[in-house]
């Protein structure tokens, strides 16, 4: 038996689609809690201080979320909100050692990514 180590990898595989659904799922929950909290919060809480200022401003600020493009990235928040719910609830389960084993793992990895996309398209219909 030899002792010299084993020749590291020369590339990282970046592609998420050779990735498992759970390897995903984790990835996009930390860049979604990520996103929520520094670019969408700040941007959160100055609308709310300016649109909560005057009835003027509130008519400006309902306006500019009246746009189509507006309204797409909104669905976009929506989705990051969503997932990231959807993650913490299956995380909170699995620290509980319910479905940790491999295929229900898997299962709930691809509950969650459906979810969240339910979740966006009820709330696409809504706005719309």
């Amino acid at each position: 038996m030899s002792s010299a180590p084993k020749p590291r990898p020369k590339y990282y595989e970046l592609n998420l689609a050779h990735h498992w659904a759970p390897a995903v799922l984790s990835i996009f929950h930390r860049v979604s809690g990520f996103l929520l909290f520094f670019p969408l919060l700040p941007a959160l809480l100055y609308v709310m201080q300016t649109g909560l200022g005057s009835e003027s401003e509130f008519e400006r600020w309902r306006g500019f979320f009246a746009l189509p493009l507006v309204k797409l990235l909104f669905l976009g928040a929506t989705w990051l909100y969503a997932h990231h719910f959807w993650a913490g609830l299956r995380y909170l389960m699995l620290h509980l050692h319910d479905g940790t084993a491999k295929e229900s793992a898997r299962a709930s990895a691809r509950a969650v990514f459906v979810l969240g996309i339910v979740t966006t398209l009820l709330v696409g219909w809504r706005i719309w």
